[in-house]
C-alpha cells in the first residue's frame, strides 16, 4: 500500500472520493494489482501513465460514479501495484487488465488510458476486442516506430519538448541511483513542462505520485515500461484495426497528429479536442474529460 508523507494511505485516498470507493488488491496473471472502485453500472477501467497512479483520476472518478462502475488500476510496477521482473510489454500488461476484469466479474468493459495507459487499453482492444465495449485514449497514441526519430539535441529552431526523458529510463542502474529519494524532482520537472495551470496539481498530490516512485525498486520497475517498447513497436504493427468505438482526447499540436493517425488504427473513431491544457487532461480539465467520456458511453 503507497504511503505520502502526511501518512496518508491508498484506502484514505480513496475513502477520501467519497463513499462507496474502496482500495482493494487482487493476484492476476502473475501479478499483484491494485485498484479503486467505485459507483454503480456499466463497467469502467481507468489506467493510468507516468509519472502518476491511479489518483490521476481522482477530479473524474466521483462524477463518472454516478454512471458507471469505475475501477482505477494502478498497472503493473506501478504504486501499490506488484513489481515483478518481466511482463512489461503492453500486450502483457492488457492481460493483467483482463485478468483483473474476469477476477472482478465483468466479462466486457469500457477501458480508458493516459500515457503508458493509454498504451495498454490500446493493447486490451486489440487483443481482447470481446471483452471491449468502446476505447478512450487520452492524449497518448500506442507506439509505433515514430519513437525512434525523437530528437534528444534539436536543430536551431525546432519546438521542444525534446524527450529525454525516454532514454533516461533505458539506461541500466543510472536513475535510480540519481532518483531514489528525490523523485519530487521528476515530478515537478514533467509537471512544469506540460501543465498549463501549475496549481492544477497541488503539492500535496505531487507528493502523492512522488511517494509512489521515490525507491529504487519503484524506479526499476517503472523503467520497465520504457524497456519494454522495442518489443510495443513489434507488437503494434502485427495488430488489425480496432473494431470497438475509439475516442482521442488530445491538446493543440497532438489533437492534430490524432485526428490524423487514429482513423488509420480503426473502425469507428472520433477525436475530440481539449483545450486549456497540454498533458494531463484529466488533471487540468476534469470536466471536459467527464463530459467526453460520457457522451460516448451513451
Amino acid at each position: 500500500m503507497t504511503e505520502v508523507q502526511d501518512g496518508t494511505s491508498d484506502a484514505e485516498l480513496a475513502a477520501s472520493l467519497g463513499s462507496g470507493f474502496t482500495s482493494e488488491h487482487a493476484d492476476v496473471n502473475g501479478v499483484r494489482l491494485h485498484y479503486v472502485t467505485g459507483g454503480t453500472g456499466a463497467p469502467l477501467v481507468l489506467l493510468p501513465g507516468w509519472p502518476e497512479t491511479w489518483w490521476e483520476y481522482r477530479k473524474v472518478m466521483p462524477a463518472l460514479a454516478e454512471r458507471y462502475r469505475v475501477i482505477a488500476v494502478d498497472i503493473r510496477g506501478m504504486g501499490g501495484s506488484g513489481r515483478p521482473e518481466a511482463g512489461y510489454e503492453k500486450k502483457s500488461m492488457a492481460r493483467d487488465v483482463l485478468e483483473l476484469c474476469k477476477h472482478l466479474g465483468h466479462e466486457r468493459v469500457a477501458i480508458a488510458g493516459h500515457g503508458i495507459g493509454s498504451m495498454v487499453a490500446f493493447a486490451f482492444a486489440a487483443n481482447h476486442p470481446e471483452a471491449c465495449d468502446r476505447l478512450v485514449m487520452l492524449n497518448t497514441t500506442h507506439i509505433d516506430e515514430s519513437y525512434y526519430e525523437f530528437r534528444i539535441m534539436p536543430r536551431p529552431g525546432e519546438p521542444g519538448p525534446y524527450r529525454w526523458w525516454l532514454g533516461f529510463n533505458l539506461v541500466p542502474d543510472f536513475p535510480e541511483a540519481v532518483l531514489e529519494g528525490r523523485y519530487r524532482h521528476m515530478i515537478d520537472y514533467m509537471f512544469g513542462l506540460s501543465l498549463t495551470d501549475p496549481d492544477a496539481i497541488p503539492a500535496r498530490d505531487r507528493d502523492v505520485y512522488a511517494r509512489a516512485y521515490d525507491s529504487a525498486d519503484a524506479i526499476r520497475s517503472s523503467k520497465k515500461w520504457f524497456q519494454a517498447y522495442r518489443q510495443d513497436i513489434e507488437d503494434f504493427y502485427s495488430y488489425d484495426k480496432i473494431t470497438v468505438p475509439m475516442l482521442g482526447l488530445a491538446y493543440g499540436p497532438f489533437y492534430d497528429y490524432m485526428r490524423e493517425k487514429l482513423p488509420q488504427q480503426g473502425t469507428d473513431v472520433r477525436v475530440v479536442q481539449v483545450e486549456g491544457s497540454r498533458n494531463y487532461l484529466v488533471e487540468e480539465q476534469p470536466q471536459a474529460v467527464i463530459d467526453a467520456i460520457t457522451e460516448f458511453m451513451g
